[in-house]
């Protein structure tokens, strides 16, 4: 099952609501002057956002995926000749961890790229089809074309692979079980899972899988770095997004998405207004992953909609991703990866011309993460999807949605 939000629909209705409302905004100024200094501060917000948020963690997503599929490729070799310990394993799974909270700390900013060219759901849709993985895994032909990285493997699994196999979850399956890493015992034995009953699929065909996918998981990553990075992203990472022919500038557009933000209202920029920048920070991006979050992953198992619809399963890090999913918006009102705001920043904008709704947003923003911290020192998701827990944090996200959109509306029309 995908994820279904429409990121483009939600980009263009921050800057159709922004259009509308900065028009009666103006017409309020007397002299202009106002207009003028908020804007200015909107530019440095912007850039601060895009400089200090946006551009660092999707290089610490690029590097970590990068350390991900090397680190199993390792693995992978030391299975066959028989050395892989419970360390590479563990190393793994620490890695794979610390990618997930990179990639779950930038979804407040899915309208660009991750959307555009469809990367969000390739490496993150779920529930995995352990069917379809189970009856892939016992194909020799499929295995062996994953296995060749030298030849197509990565490709392959790029292709041929569904999307109900691939990307973050495929590789969850395969190194973790019942929120624990998964051991090297297992990984010697047949897989137990019961979707695998009677294909006798070893660890070894697991690992070819999980390297292959592994290597599509950090092409993408690196389309998404380049995307918004341009020239700056490391050379290695920009020859490996060309030699996979992927697109990583704005459609029809020399720009990267960073330089197509940074350069709101000029020439060859897709952002007409400074408060249209500001409108998608808000409502494309903090405000459609609050409505994510609160109504589908936790929403759709909470409330009887969908029981299977719950992510991070087998590591048991649900809440974990939602956590890291607030985050990103605290780190886009915040202009910084820190619980303070920068000066130049949405948090200290509002702070400074309305402080009543600053406090109103941080309050609801500390809320949030305080239950969702509750919540992750609680019974996994995945176990408990009817807590008590998993209701107050989707309630508090919910409050918080609320103010995110106020929020926008008042920066649109003042």
């Amino acid at each position: 099952m995908k994820k279904f939000f429409n990121y483009a629909l939600l980009f263009a209705v921050a800057f159709t609501i922004s259009a509308t409302l900065v028009s009666c905004g103006d017409d309020d100024d007397d002299n202009g002057q106002n207009t003028t200094e908020k804007e200015l501060a909107m530019k440095e917000i912007t850039t601060q956002y895009v400089e200090n948020v946006i551009y660092p963690i999707y290089s610490s997503f690029a590097s970590q995926t990068d350390d991900l599929f090397n680190k199993l490729v390792s693995a992978k070799a030391k299975y066959r000749a028989g050395t892989i310990s419970q360390s590479d394993i563990d190393q793994i799974c620490s890695t794979f961890l610390n990618a997930r909270s990179a990639w779950e700390r930038s979804e407040a900013f899915l309208y660009g790229a991750a959307t555009d060219f469809g990367i969000d759901p390739h490496i993150d849709t779920w529930p995995l089809d352990r069917v379809a993985l189970a009856k892939a895994l016992s194909n020799k032909e499929v295995i062996e074309d994953l296995d060749d990285l030298d030849d197509g493997g990565i490709d392959n699994a790029r292709i041929n692979v569904g999307e109900q196999q691939l990307g973050f979850h495929g590789i969850e399956f395969i190194i973790f079980r019942n929120g624990q890493n998964r051991t090297v015992s297992a990984l010697k034995g047949i897989e137990d899972d019961e979707a695998f009953a009677g294909r006798n699929i070893s660890g070894e065909e697991e690992l070819v899988f999980a390297t292959a996918v592994a290597g599509d998981l950090r092409d993408n990553c690196f389309q998404l770095e380049v995307s918004w990075l341009g020239d700056a992203a490391p050379k290695a990472h920009r020859d490996r997004v060309e030699e996979c022919e992927f697109n990583s500038t704005i459609v029809g557009s020399d720009f990267s998405y960073g330089e197509n933000m940074l350069k709101a209202t000029q020439l060859g920029s897709t952002m007409t207004t400074w408060r249209g920048v500001m409108s998608t920070i808000l409502v494309a991006g903090c405000s459609n992953i609050c409505a994510e979050v609160a109504g589908q992953k936790i929403g759709q198992a909470y409330l009887g909609t969908d029981l299977d619809y719950i992510e991070s399963p087998y590591s048991q890090k649900s809440y974990f991703d939602f956590f890291d999913n607030i985050t990103s918006i605290q780190y886009s009102l915040n202009g910084q990866q820190n619980t303070q705001a920068h000066t130049n920043s949405i948090m200290a904008y509002l702070q400074k011309y309305n402080s009543t709704m600053a406090q109103e947003l941080k309050s609801k923003l500390d809320t949030a993460l305080s239950a969702l911290e509750k919540a992750k020192a609680g019974t996994p998701f995945v176990i408990e999807p009817h807590s008590a827990n998993a209701k107050a944090a989707m309630d508090a996200i919910n409050e918080l949605d609320n103010v995110l959109n106020k929020a926008a509306s008042w920066i649109a029309e003042n």
